[in-house]
């Protein structure tokens, strides 16, 4: 069985794909597969794949009708054969030791998922992302960060849970990660940043419009997810806190960055009519009313009036 399987989604990254691939093919575990998946681009990436393709052989390349960055990871994952998965997105790349440390701490300590910090890569710079430790499934879902990039995956949990991505929705780490959480029973860290996460401005996190509105479809599936599975009531306050803490920060700030003033002041009044429908005694939170700091007194202080003028402050900021 091969060590580590390395999906990645291709679409129309032409002027980033030869610098992904090369920390892949360059990785100092060499048991690993690497799994092309091209989503239907239009550009040369096709090419530049198949390229790599002929030069390695543990190079899979596929190409598929366009269905998105979650249908992509979908299909990759009906040809991985690793122990271990990994996901890695065609703009960003690697240290070149990145998949045998964490391999090495998953066979080590016999994980289920290992994460690693990462490096948010602009232009002229690189800013270290440096997580918290959690333990426990609840922690879990209250602190670690929920991009699927940054973390191995024993194939065998993935296949047992029978989790995907959602098809069609952005936020899909999001999904993914909250339903797989209820799996995880052993996680591992590396404490290095290994990954470069590139900051493009046409990337999907940094445009923001009407699809910024999936964040509630994405919740709402999350949510059905753990009460069809009758495990809600064990992990309520923490999703509550953490789904607040999504609402009223990262989807609040994307929201607010919106052009269009008719869609941007739609979904903000939705954030808050959705917040207070399926969460209305949420500033009662036990977590959020735990040791207190700057982000969760900000929580506690957001009302019918003081949401007008975050708004504000974070539309000019």
């Amino acid at each position: 069985m091969t060590k580590v399987s390395i999906i990645v989604p291709v679409y129309n990254v032409e002027l980033y794909l030869r610098r992904c691939l090369e920390s892949l093919v360059n990785q100092t575990l060499k048991d690993i597969e690497i799994i092309i998946v091209d989503d239907g681009s239009k550009d040369s990436s096709a090419d530049i794949a198949k390229e790599y393709e002929k030069k390695y052989s543990n190079i899979k390349y596929y190409r598929k009708e366009n269905g998105g960055l979650s249908d992509a990871r979908n299909y990759g994952l009906k040809y991985a054969t690793g122990k271990y998965i990994a996901f890695l997105d065609s703009d960003d790349y690697v240290e070149k030791s990145l998949y045998e440390k964490m391999y090495e701490k998953a066979k080590k300590e016999d994980s289920d998922m290992v994460e690693c910090n990462f490096y948010w890569s602009y232009p002229r710079k690189n800013k270290k992302d440096i997580g918290q430790k959690y333990y426990g499934k609840k922690e879990m879902i209250e602190k670690a960060r929920v991009v699927a990039w940054n973390k191995l995956y024993k194939k065998e949990i993935i296949d047992k849970s029978g989790i995907e991505f959602p098809k069609g929705l952005v936020y899909e780490d999001v999904e993914f990660f909250y339903k797989i959480v209820p799996y995880i029973e052993n996680v591992s860290f590396v404490k290095e940043p290994l990954i470069y996460y590139v900051q493009r401005k046409k990337s999907i996190i940094n445009t923001q419009d009407q699809k910024t509105q999936d964040i509630f479809k994405i919740l709402d599936n999350v949510l059905s997810y753990y009460k069809e599975k009758k495990i809600y009531d064990d992990y309520k306050d923490v999703l509550e806190f953490t789904f607040m803490r999504l609402l009223l920060c990262s989807s609040f700030k994307r929201i607010c960055k919106i052009k269009d003033k008719i869609c941007r002041k739609e979904l903000l009044n939705k954030t808050w009519v959705y917040l207070y429908e399926k969460f209305p005694l949420c500033k009662e939170n036990p977590i959020l009313n735990k040791e207190l700091n700057l982000k969760k007194r900000y929580m506690l202080s957001v009302n019918r009036f003081t949401y007008r003028i975050y708004a504000l402050i974070f539309r000019i900021f």
